[in-house]
């Protein structure tokens, strides 16, 4: 009976190695082409976690431009283990933490050094924890670019913006910047919005550079307004649940290459963006619209009113931190 119950206590611990030695699969899937930004950090990721660790310890699998999940359905399928890391726009979370709807504030970063200026603060790196009891823990913030308007009318003046309808995310912020401009603002997920354009099924859309380059969106747009007005970044998403669980020494070298990505996605985004903004002047398709100082404060003044509509769910002193952002050297 002794040698009975030690032949099953064995076979448990052989099945328990079995299972450990297990390789864990993570499937990276977003919305964007590969040549993008986080396209760019998702394959990089997926590279180096293959170098250090191996297949047969950790498999990344890559799904670029909505093939798994589009933007409705990416943190369902996070939350439900379908997939296990994904790397929204930082508007997708407004639905879980109301004090990233900060990144949304038009104008409310000078550019994109203040962007980053602000992620790195004791303040920015807390709001990556602000979803942990909602089931989600944000590992790092990558850079896309600054937001550009377009449109199939010139944007050059706010009231030239009035009873458009412009694509925007599912972001309440965003809708309210563009009923400040007597805009007509359709929420839509991006895979949806080049036929939305080429149809006519709305006017215009706001953009960074490279995903107006990538996505072909410039083709379908006659104008391009380079604003400036507001950030497009994203932040790296696991399930709380899958990253804590990993085993210690997986989980402090997927950090410790999600860091080194980060460095690198953040340096090339200015660089891709403002390589995709010559390609789009080269093309001829869309005419790039420069604003004056005066036509810049014009816009500002339009969007202001936004920035008190959310300041009791932001937070002043957040929003207060992000702003002083554009004045540290």
């Amino acid at each position: 009976m002794r040698l009975f119950a030690t032949a099953i206590a064995l076979a448990g611990i052989l099945a328990a190695g079995t299972a450990f030695a297990k390789p864990v699969t993570i499937k990276f899937s977003h919305v964007v082409a590969d040549s993008t930004p986080k396209g760019q950090g998702a394959l990089m990721f997926q590279k180096l976690v293959k170098e250090r660790l191996g297949d047969d310890k950790v498999k990344v699998e890559v799904y670029p431009n909505s093939q798994l999940f589009g933007d409705a359905k990416e943190m369902e399928a996070l939350a439900l283990g379908d997939v296990q890391l994904i790397a929204p726009s930082l508007s997708k979370f407004d639905k879980y933490t109301k004090q990233l709807q900060v990144f949304d504030l038009p104008f409310l970063f000078d550019d994109i050094a203040a962007v980053d200026r602000f992620q790195a603060s004791p303040e920015g790196k807390k709001l990556l924890t602000s979803m942990e009891k909602k089931g989600f823990i944000g590992l790092a913030y990558w850079h896309n670019g600054m937001k550009q308007l377009s449109a199939n009318n010139p944007l050059r003046k706010p009231e030239d913006a009035a009873g458009r309808k412009f694509r925007i995310q599912a972001s309440d912020v965003l809708l309210e910047q563009f009923k400040a401009l007597n805009a007509n603002p359709q929420k839509m997920a991006f895979a949806e919005v080049y036929q939305a354009l080429q149809t006519g099924a709305i006017d215009g859309q706001e953009n960074t550079w490279s995903n107006i380059y990538s996505q072909k969106f410039y083709e379908v747009q006659k104008y391009i307004t380079e604003s400036n007005h507001g950030a497009l970044d994203y932040m790296v998403v696991a399930n709380t649940d899958f990253w804590t669980e990993l085993p210690t020494d997986v989980r402090t070298e997927l950090e410790k290459i999600l860091n080194e990505v980060t460095v690198e996605v953040n340096k090339m985004a200015e660089d891709l963006n403002q390589r995709d903004r010559q390609r789009i002047a080269e093309s001829g398709s869309s005419e790039i619209i420069k604003l004056s100082k005066e036509e810049t404060e014009a816009w500002r003044k339009a969007m202001a009113p936004v920035w008190a509509t959310f300041e009791k769910d932001i937070g002043a002193d957040l929003i207060k931190a992000a702003s002083a952002s554009n004045a540290a050297k």
